[in-house]
Order: structure tokens, then sequence, then C-alpha cells
């Protein structure tokens, strides 16, 4: 279904948006599918669930539609790649994938399990003509326990072995319930840069640091990182955003979605250290049983606007307090991904 802009929408995106943003930008975490690619059993996710309401699939051109109408004027490239849970044909939604990307002249990305060996993986990715891996925690072995997870257990190393080999992408979703703040993922992604040194790892949604409970003192021992990247998709906390700007500094961040799951209409908060996405009553179904939703009155959901937007202007804000300059602008949402990606097709 077309993206629905409503007036509230626009006038939004006027006031906090459009001045801001640059005129040519790379979104570098998107994905696509179909609804056909699920399993009709029923299958467990280590992840939440309320993404699932959002949108049953995202089509390619669904995509593409939705970029134009949420950034007019502007031009946005996407990087893309499949759904990545484990209820998903990997084999239909990496050739659907592959297939877009072809015909629309786009980078993507191979969804990955640790069960391919290296050499499969390496097979696929050339075969595929993709620039890198999207591992996922949802693809760690089912015996695991989601508290248990390690980064290697779905992002094993011989998989980046031939990364590092080829010098590809690599976007990661960390694992844990401590999320960012968790010390052995921080002590594999600083091991994971040392070991693997030509590896373009980025950190999706600023390593799941929703809630300023979530960084803990992430953000003083990535300050021994020199390589490592951010992407800050589906992130709304302002306050996050400018720790990150402050340790990395803007050549290495960039800026992604995670559509189509920010399409949606909601204001997101933190309640004791946990996210709240506060949406209009009745639109997402019955939230009784997620902890993440809660609904609110029609007249209050009346005034929010797309989940992006709320990121995108949180982003505003951080950046403004960083004093960053229009150059720095322009690098985080766009030039940087653009030399990224165009490192690995010389290659």
């Amino acid at each position: 279904m077309p993206l629905q802009v409503r007036e509230v929408d626009r006038q939004f995106y006027r006031d906090h948006l459009e001045d801001f943003l640059p005129d040519v930008m790379f979104d570098i975490h998107t994905h696509v599918w179909r609804k056909e690619f699920r399993s009709s059993a029923p299958a467990s996710t280590r992840g939440p669930v309320w993404p699932r309401r959002v949108a049953e699939e995202n089509t390619i051109e669904e995509l593409l539609d939705t970029h134009a109408r949420m950034f007019p004027n502007k031009k946005v490239t996407p990087l893309i790649f499949g759904w990545p849970e484990r209820d998903v044909d990997l084999e239909r939604t990496n050739a659907y994938t592959n297939d877009a990307a072809k015909r629309h002249e786009l980078p993507a990305l191979l969804v990955t399990t640790p069960l391919w060996s290296a050499s499969e993986v390496e097979e696929r990715v050339l075969k595929g003509g993709f620039i890198g891996l999207k591992p996922y925690v949802d693809q760690a072995p089912p015996h695991i326990a989601a508290q248990d997870i390690t980064i290697y257990n779905f992002l094993p190393r011989h998989h980046l072995e031939v990364a590092d080999a080829h010098g590809w992408l690599v976007m990661l979703h960390l694992p844990r319930p401590a999320r960012l703040r968790d010390a052995l993922n921080l002590q594999h992604l600083l091991e994971i840069e040392s070991t693997y040194p030509n590896v373009k790892l980025i950190v999706a949604h600023i390593g799941r640091a929703y809630c300023k409970e979530d960084v803990g003192e992430a953000f003083t021992t990535l300050r021994a990182s020199r390589r490592l990247l951010f992407d800050f998709s589906a992130n709304t906390n302002a306050w996050v955003m400018e720790q990150v700007l402050r340790t990395v500094g803007p050549q290495r961040i960039v800026f992604g979605s995670d559509l189509p799951i920010v399409r949606m209409r909601m204001r997101r908060i933190c309640e004791d250290g946990r996210y709240i996405n506060l949406v209009p009553p009745g639109l997402y179904g019955d939230l009784r049983d997620d902890p993440h939703m809660r609904e609110v009155s029609a007249a209050e959901g009346d005034r929010f606007t797309f989940f992006l937007y709320e990121q995108l202007f949180a982003f505003r804000r951080a950046a403004e307090a960083c004093h960053l300059g229009a150059a720095a602008i322009a690098d985080i949402f766009h030039h940087n991904a653009a030399r990224l990606i165009a490192e690995i097709e010389r290659r």
C-alpha cells in the first residue's frame, strides 16, 4: 500500500527536516521482501514482535516510492537487504534482493545463516553481486538462550575471514539484553575491528541503544576503536546520538532508516530504561501483550508523524548540539556511505 502522507507530516517535514537534509542522500539500512517468503508455520523470534505490525512486506517498488513521498525533491539511494528472521526463506528473500538490486542498480547485502561455510558465503556474495553480509541474531542456533548469544554465534569467524579477505561491508545487530552496554559485545566489537581490519563493520541502531540506560560505559570503551561505523536507524534518542557523534566523529556515522519499519506513526519514550512506542489507537492491532507498545488518545495520535521523521529530528538536535556544519551533515547522509561502497566495488 502506498505511504499515506498527511498534512501533519508535510508540516513536520517543512518545519524540522527539509532545510536540514542534503539534497542527495544514501540510506544504508533498508529491507525488501515479499510476504510469501514467510513460513506459514509459527516461528519464534528473538527480536521484538512489534515491527511485524507495521508492514507484512516491502517490495522494492514500495521502498522507492516511500523514499520519494517522504523526501520530496531529494534523491535517496538505498542499500537493500531482505528480512532476516528465521521464518523467512533465505533463498527466496536473497534472490529477490539480488533481482531488485540488479533491476534498479542498487547495492545489496546477503542475509546469512551461520550454517553456511566460508566458501558457500563467498560463492553466494560473488555470484549475486552483493557487497557484503547482513547477519542477524535470530539466525543463531535455536538451542542458545537469547541472553547467552554472542556475536560469533550468528556472525561466525569463518564468515568474518572471507569478508575480511574481500573487504566487504557487514551490517551488525547487537545481541544480548544489555545491548550496547554489554561488556562482551564491546569486547567482541573491538576484537573484530582488530582481527579483521578490512571488514567495514556497521553497528546498526547505534548498538540498539534506544534509551540512556542502554549505554553504560560503552562510549568510554569505544573510544579505543578506529574503524567501527554506526548507523542511527530506528533510533530517536538525541542524547545517544550526541554521545556517538562525540565519541567517533561524523566520518564514522552513516544514515540508515530501517524502512519499512519507520513508516510507523509513533513517538518513542523511555520508562525505567525500556523504550515504548506510543501509537494512535487501533492502528496496530491488539497491543496488550507487547511491552514496547502503548496506545494514546485519538487526539494525541492524530498529531503523530512518521517514526523516520522523529528519528531524523532527533539527529538534527544531536548534530546542532555538536555544532556540525553542512559538510559534516552531507558526509553522514551521503558521502560516508558512498565512499564506503565505492571502495568495496573497486576491489
